[in-house]
């Protein structure tokens, strides 16, 4: 039962195994509202690393192909940042999450929500998405 007058927020809870692949280029779109109307939806990355291989390309054009290797290597990490953007968080558990979308519970009522993930624009396999579940929570801060 959630608490009526309450702004609450999805996330998506997921493991990418060690070699998965497919998520890396192609943003995914999540969606969420309530069933039956129209939802919300956004752009994220799935792959948390994809932040960090980004930078690296940009910091390491006009370096030569024979020290590009060695550079790469040494810049291997590179903190994600944690601003709430596109990319998913590591959490204490060893887990990510990224943000769904938010919804307030006005009233109490008793609603569906309807939340989608996809990705079918880049037509790539995927392979090694663990998925842990969705949690629903309070909005910090609101």
């Amino acid at each position: 039962m959630l608490s009526p007058s309450t702004l609450y927020s999805a996330f998506l809870v997921f493991k990418l195994k060690t070699g998965a692949y497919g998520f890396e280029y192609q943003p995914a779109e999540v969606t969420m509202g309530l069933a039956g109307s129209e939802s919300s939806a956004r752009t994220v990355y799935l792959d948390r690393m994809r932040e960090q291989r980004l930078w690296r390309q940009r910091e390491s054009r006009g370096i030569g192909c024979r020290f590009r290797r060695r550079i790469l290597g040494w810049q291997s990490h590179i903190p994600v940042t944690e601003t709430g953007g596109p990319y998913p968080k590591e959490r204490g558990d060893g887990w990510l999450e990224i943000e769904l979308g938010e919804f307030l519970n006005e009233e109490g009522e008793n609603e569906e929500l309807e939340m989608t993930v996809s990705e079918v624009k880049g037509g790539d396999w995927k392979c090694g998405l663990i998925l842990h579940g969705i949690e629903i929570r309070p909005k910090e801060g609101k």
